[in-house]
């Protein structure tokens, strides 16, 4: 058996980036850059102002000053002419500030009477005025190459005039559930059988990830539909298949697939839940193959599946991200494997996240997976803990499960 974190290392190892595609501005959200955005104007394009008010020359409005208003100033259009000396420009926001004025005198600070404005109160030179390329300027580089893109770089890269992005091709993902047993949720459940939920799960968990999940028919305990369905899901980035990765009778992904050339990276990992956990190629294509049991696919999803959808979509990829609590319970001393317990979180005094594992930690039990919000992870022979000792977690709110 070898560590989660040289399964993750391998892993990663093996994977490289989509290809890039460009795709217009709103389909960019939650892909990751492949070349840089830059401005392609400055933002703001002139000075402009940042209240409503009138455009003034600072050294005469004074406490007490009145001046003629002269014209409008309103977003979108411009005053024409320049304001001289004695005079305003009413301006609202957004407004470009006309030649001659240098400060903006608020409404609030000035008192209107006819065709002329009493200052309330003296204005500073420069004041409530936004400066040309006060935000960026054209040709500057807003976001990065590798940057997976949110709603706020969307609306960035919109006020930089970008209408098309160049981004990673959102990764394909392959998912191939396997066995007699497993239904599709709604049809008729075999004798002894159980309904597939794996598939689903990951099909979601992929979606969360940004790629887009390619759900295979379930292949049945037979060799040959298992290589159809492994043939079928080729052009995919990933292959991620369910069950079959033991060493049982019935248990027959890579008995399946050696005849169509797949090679074997390794098998086995020292962890809990999932320690059988296939990586592997079939020709070009990666092939992950995690257990059956539920908890132990989705938890190995977490640790293996999460990084390399961030690999194949232009991220590094790493680790999932962990935060510190502290235990809600006492822990016992772990064995040789690395353990993820499922846990809640909720506030300690001290505002430290407290994670209290579930009592019954048995990799089929779903229930306990979908209120879980945390995994407490227990390294290889770690010492028994009692209540109250810090603990890594990972938080899973953030991952799409």
């Amino acid at each position: 058996m070898i560590s989660v974190e040289e399964a993750r290392t391998r892993i990663l190892e093996a994977l490289a980036a989509t290809p890039a595609e460009t795709v217009p501005l709103p389909a960019g959200w939650g892909r990751v850059l492949a070349r840089p955005v830059l401005a392609r104007l400055t933002q703001p394009p002139a000075d402009v102002s940042a209240m409503d008010g009138y455009a003034v020359r600072a050294a005469e409005a004074t406490e007490g000053a009145r001046l003629g208003v002269i014209g409008t100033a309103p977003a979108g259009h411009p005053f024409a002419g320049e304001v001289g000396s004695g005079q305003a420009v009413r301006i609202f926001t957004g407004g470009l500030v006309p030649p001659g004025a240098d400060a903006i005198l608020l409404q609030e600070d000035a008192e209107v009477a006819g065709a002329s404005v009493l200052v309330k109160e003296t204005v500073r030179p420069g004041r409530w005025i936004r400066r040309r390329g006060l935000d960026f300027a054209e040709g500057e580089e807003l976001l990065p190459a590798g940057r997976r893109l949110t709603a706020r770089d969307i609306g960035l890269a919109a006020a930089a005039n970008t209408p098309w992005l160049t981004v990673h091709r959102a990764p394909r993902i392959g998912i191939l559930a396997t066995g007699d047993e497993i239904a599709l949720p709604g049809d008729p459940i075999p004798p002894g059988g159980i309904v597939s939920s794996n598939a689903h799960a990951l099909a979601a968990l992929v979606r969360a990830g940004g790629g887009e999940p390619l759900v295979l028919p379930i292949a049945p305990d037979d060799s040959q539909a298992i290589a159809e369905a492994a043939r079928a899901a080729r052009a995919c980035d990933l292959l991620v298949t369910s069950g079959g990765a033991s060493v049982g009778d019935h248990d027959l992904v890579q008995s399946a697939l050696g005849p169509q050339g797949f090679t074997l990276d390794f098998w086995k990992i020292a962890m809990r839940p999932g320690k059988p956990l296939i990586w592997g190629r079939l020709g070009p294509t990666p092939v992950l193959g995690l257990p059956g049991n539920p908890v132990s696919a989705l938890v190995c999803s977490v640790l293996f599946l999460v990084p390399a959808l961030d690999r194949l979509s232009g991220l590094p990829g790493a680790a999932p991200r962990t935060i510190r609590a502290l235990a809600g319970t006492d822990l016992p001393e772990n064995d040789r494997r690395f353990d993820h317990l499922r846990a809640t979180l909720e506030p300690s005094a001290d505002g430290t996240p407290l994670a209290t594992p579930f009592p019954a930690q048995d990799s089929s039990m779903m229930k306990t997976l979908a209120r879980a919000e945390a995994l407490i992870l227990r390294a290889p022979n770690a010492p028994a803990l009692p209540a109250g000792a810090p603990v890594e977690v990972i938080p899973l709110g953030d991952l799409g499960l």
